[in-house]
């Protein structure tokens, strides 16, 4: 499959919210985007703040249109604020670049995007990650270098 559908959307968003039941979590808002950005399935929990919606999709958004799930793209912001401040600019403050955002991978094409807010970003990022597993499909939620990836 080539594409996002809406069944798979919606178990990501409850496979992400029943994990985030089982560890208690703050309350989330969490969107799902197809492979051209638009919103698919959404579900924001009772007592979720008010710009909980906003910073989900713009976690989604941001891993979607650079590439990159959130992990990455936050170490990218650290070692080149620059083009991030650009980035923000260019995307009209739509992109979060920090854990949550999770890219999500079909028979290895990026098909879709996942973003959590309302809790610890890794936190955030563990229940995108369940829940597009939930779905049969892969998750990346990126990676930060190493030490070693530094030099």
């Amino acid at each position: 499959m080539s594409f996002l559908t809406l069944e798979q959307a919606a178990v990501i968003v409850d496979g992400a919210l029943a994990r985030a039941a089982e560890l208690k979590l703050k309350p989330l808002t969490v969107a799902v985007l197809d492979g051209g950005g638009h919103l698919v399935a959404f579900k924001r929990q009772d007592h979720s703040g008010i710009l909980r919606p906003e910073i989900a999709q713009g976690k989604a958004w941001g891993a979607l249109g650079m590439g990159l799930g959130g992990r990455a793209l936050a170490h990218r912001a650290e070692v080149s604020p620059g083009f991030f401040t650009a980035l923000a600019s260019a995307s009209r403050g739509r992109v979060i670049p920090v854990p949550g955002g999770v890219l999500i991978l079909d028979a290895g094409r990026i098909v879709g995007a996942v973003g959590i807010s309302g809790d610890y970003p890794d936190n955030d990022e563990a229940c995108a990650v369940f829940g597009i597993e939930q779905a049969g499909l892969k998750a990346d939620p990126g990676q930060a270098p190493g030490p070693a990836a530094k030099s």
